[in-house]
């Protein structure tokens, strides 16, 4: 069994942004908050080869993981607020909410998609690329 963090783990692919299969090739062109490639990924794994998106419109789906990630991302303020700061406004709850959706858009855009593609792939660590190689 992978560690829940370790190399191997569905996990390890979605915080480091890289390749669902072999864990070793990059996700995205560039970083989440560079506007002018956000949202942005490469065709195939440069390690493995393997092809992100399986069919036209594949990343549709991954509007369902963006909105449960700001489902998350609200409940969570509002429930820390109403915890640790009960005396504090609610228009002002309000403000920090939709300003922390809007500032963190770009992040949850990208962890939807990374999120989204790890649900269809497995890791196949190094063998990965001697069976695409086969194959071919």
């Amino acid at each position: 069994m992978a560690k829940l963090m370790g190399k191997g783990s569905k996990s390890y692919s979605i915080l480091k942004m890289k390749c669902p299969r072999c864990q070793e090739g990059e996700f995205f062109i560039s970083h989440a908050y560079d506007i002018k490639n956000a949202g942005n990924l490469h065709e195939r794994c440069s390690k493995c080869n393997l092809k992100y998106e399986k069919e036209p419109g594949f990343f549709q789906g991954a509007m369902y993981v963006s909105y449960g990630l700001g489902v998350a991302l609200f409940v969570t303020l509002w429930v820390s607020f109403n915890l640790f700061f009960p005396s504090m406004s609610t228009g002002f709850q309000v403000t920090v909410v939709v300003v922390s959706s809007i500032v963190l858009t770009p992040i949850m855009y990208a962890f939807s998609k990374i999120i989204w593609v790890n649900l269809f792939n497995k890791y196949e660590g190094t063998d990965a690329l001697a069976k695409e190689k086969s194959t071919s």
